[in-house]
């Protein structure tokens, strides 16, 4: 007599299946999430540099932390920039800076 499927590997199977659907349904809700931090540009006049503080103010009133590392040679009030920014927490964190020629 020849038994079609043991009743553990049917389990198991059904049991596959609902961890991989709720976890495409867990990925799909969860997407939206990684847009909200992806990185946006503005493009201004320097107001001022807060080298101590780590920070710029542009004249669209708003202020851009930077990195520690980050390089203000050439950053003075006056000159026009893009900035590329993240907001974490609230602040507004560069990612990159061009200054407009």
């Amino acid at each position: 007599m020849y038994k079609s499927k043991s009743p553990n590997r049917s389990l198991r199977a059904h049991t596959m299946r609902i961890l991989i659907a709720a976890l495409l349904a867990t990925a799909s809700i969860l997407s939206p999430i990684n847009g909200w931090a992806q990185s946006v540009d503005v493009e201004a006049t320097i107001k001022t540099v807060d080298v101590s503080k780590l920070s710029l103010t542009l004249d669209d009133g708003k202020t851009y932390k930077v990195p520690e590392e980050f390089n203000f040679d050439g950053l003075t009030a006056g000159v026009k920039v893009v900035v590329f920014y993240t907001v974490v927490d609230g602040n507004r964190v560069v990612d990159d800076l061009e200054i407009v020629q």
